[in-house]
């Protein structure tokens, strides 16, 4: 039986994750629609990316059901979602590139990895990757010591767009980076996100960045998504958490004003 919303990429329903005993997430269930730019939110240590890992194979869980672009991945052999992985991007927590490989041999990585290309073609592809992402060509040959905060996240999102995905997942992509770093680093997701009209599930605490970007927003609490909707939605909620969260110190007065676009 089909599950989630018929447009959704990412369908989850009743997923439970347990870690050493403990259980982090208890029946979630959330939908990623095709297209959209979904922010998830939660407490620290709420279990926001054990879902990310959990559905993109790192993590394993005790119940439940994961569809990723109409299949069931608990029913699809080793062939199958080994095309589903070249059907996703992640950009990792910090980046998590391989520091002895420079920015380009880190985007070639999974270009090598999946389609056994030349060397030549292997790399003008990850140069042009980084043209996508704002970075000039001679980054190709800095090794991630040699750049700063910013560029280590552009990178790394070049390589989560090298095989030309239809999902990203981005893991906190602003944590580290300073306000108008941050605010240029989410019109580059808004701009990806148009132009190559990809489906981005996006983890993040940054209030700014969940209003700059996202077109629906999901919190976890207690294991399971406690509300989902706009930020509309989430600035009108009366939950004592959503309320405390959209509401403190860090929000803005003019938030109700939509600038998403």
């Amino acid at each position: 039986m089909a599950i989630g919303a018929p447009d959704a990429v990412i369908k989850v329903q009743d997923l439970v994750v347990e870690l050493d005993t403990r259980r982090v997430l208890n029946g979630v269930k959330l939908d990623l629609l095709r297209g959209e730019i979904l922010g998830f939110v939660g407490a620290s240590g709420a279990g926001k990316s054990v879902l990310t890992r959990t559905i993109i194979g790192l993590l394993p869980k005790r119940e439940g059901l994961i569809e990723v672009l109409g299949v069931d991945l608990d029913k699809a052999d080793d062939r199958a979602k080994q095309a589903i992985d070249r059907r996703w991007g992640v950009l990792f927590q910090q980046g998590a590139l391989f520091s002895s490989l420079t920015a380009g041999k880190n985007v070639e990585f999974p270009i090598r990895e999946y389609l056994g290309l030349s060397a030549k073609l292997t790399t003008e592809m990850a140069i042009s990757k980084l043209e996508m992402v704002g970075l000039k060509p001679d980054v190709y040959r800095n090794f991630p010591s040699e750049l700063s905060g910013g560029m280590i996240k552009r990178v790394a999102l070049a390589r989560a767009l090298a095989l030309d995905p239809e999902i990203l997942f981005l893991d906190e992509p602003t944590s580290g980076l300073d306000p108008i770093s941050a605010g240029e680093f989410d019109q580059l997701i808004l701009t990806l996100q148009e132009t190559l009209g990809v489906s981005i599930f996006m983890v993040t605490h940054d209030l700014d960045s969940l209003h700059r970007t996202c077109d629906r927003i999901a919190v976890l609490g207690d294991g399971k998504i406690i509300e989902a909707g706009t930020m509309d939605q989430m600035l009108g909620s009366n939950h004592p958490w959503l309320k405390s969260y959209f509401h403190g110190a860090r929000a803005h007065d003019d938030w109700h004003v939509e600038v998403k676009g």
